[in-house]
C-alpha cells in the first residue's frame, strides 16, 4: 500500500518544481521513487526542501539537489505523510518528532499532498493517537501541568535503544497528549497549546492540506484513491 501511494504521489510532481520532501516510511518511498525519476530524466530541475534530518540524509544519498527552507519564498508542492487524517483533512503529525519542520514546509507550500494508508483515516482526531507537542527541555513539566488543566493527559516521549527521552532535530523534547474526548476543534486546540510558554509547536496541521492520497487493499491488490474533503 505504501509503495503504490508513494508512486501515485510522484505522478503529481512536474519538472522545475521546488518540492517539500516529507518524513516517515511512506515519504521515504516517495523520495526513492523521485530519485529514480530524476536519474531517468523524466523529471528535471527538481530541488528539494527537507522536512527532517532523516529526509535530508536520504535525499543526499540519492543525489537529489537540496535547498534550504530559508532560501525559498515558496514551495511548489510538499508531499508528506500523517499519523491521523480526519474527514475535513485536518491532521495529526509528529509520530517521528519532525512536525516543526514539516509544518514550516507545509505552510510555505502552494499545495500540500498527504500520502497515507487507510488505517490513518479517523472520524475524530486524538481518540487513539496522541498529539505530539515539542517543548523546551527545561519547560516540559510546566507545560505538562497546563495541559492537565486543559483535561489532557501527557507523557514525555522516551527513546528506544538509548536511555532518556527522544530529542528532536532542534534539541527539544516531545510531550504526547491525549485529551479525554479527543480533539473536536483542532484550530482552537492548536492555538491554545502554542500559546503555552515553553511550547515550540504542536502536531495539529489545520487547514493546510489540499489533497490526500490513500492506499488500501482491494481484492488482495493495493490501490490508491483520493477522498473528497468533508464540508
Amino acid at each position: 500500500m505504501k509503495q503504490v501511494v508513494a508512486d501515485a504521489a510522484i505522478r503529481e510532481v512536474k519538472s522545475d518544481m521546488i518540492l517539500g520532501l516529507g518524513s516517515g516510511s511512506t515519504a521515504a518511498l516517495m523520495i526513492k521513487r523521485l530519485a529514480d525519476e530524476i536519474r531517468s530524466e523524466k523529471l528535471q530541475n527538481i530541488r528539494g526542501v527537507a522536512t527532517s534530518f532523516q529526509s535530508e540524509v536520504l535525499a543526499l544519498e540519492l543525489d537529489i539537489p537540496l535547498i534550504d527552507l530559508a532560501s525559498v519564498s515558496q514551495i511548489d508542492l510538499a508531499i508528506d505523510g500523517a499519523d491521523e487524517v480526519d474527514p475535513r483533512f485536518q491532521l495529526i503529525k509528529g509520530g517521528g518528532a519532525c512536525h516543526v519542520r514539516e509544518k514550516l514546509v507545509a505552510s510555505k507550500a502552494n499545495q500540500l499532498l498527504i500520502v497515507v494508508d487507510e488505517t490513518k483515516l479517523v472520524q475524530n482526531l486524538n481518540q487513539s493517537f496522541p498529539l505530539p507537542v515539542e517543548v523546551l527541555p527545561n519547560a516540559w513539566k510546566q507545560v505538562q501541568e497546563v495541559i492537565s488543566e486543559m483535561n489532557g493527559s501527557s507523557s514525555l516521549r522516551m527513546a528506544t535503544k538509548k536511555a532518556g527521552p527522544v530529542v528532536t532535530d532542534q534539541g527539544n523534547l516531545i510531550l504526547d497528549i491525549l485529551f479525554n474526548n479527543g480533539i473536536e476543534n483542532p484550530k482552537d486546540i492548536e492555538m491554545k497549546i502554542n500559546n503555552i510558554p515553553g511550547v515550540l509547536e504542536n502536531g495539529l496541521f489545520v487547514d493546510l492540506t489540499d489533497k490526500v492520497l490513500v492506499g488500501k487493499i482491494e481484492d488482495n491488490v493495493p490501490v490508491v484513491y483520493s477522498p473528497s474533503r468533508a464540508s
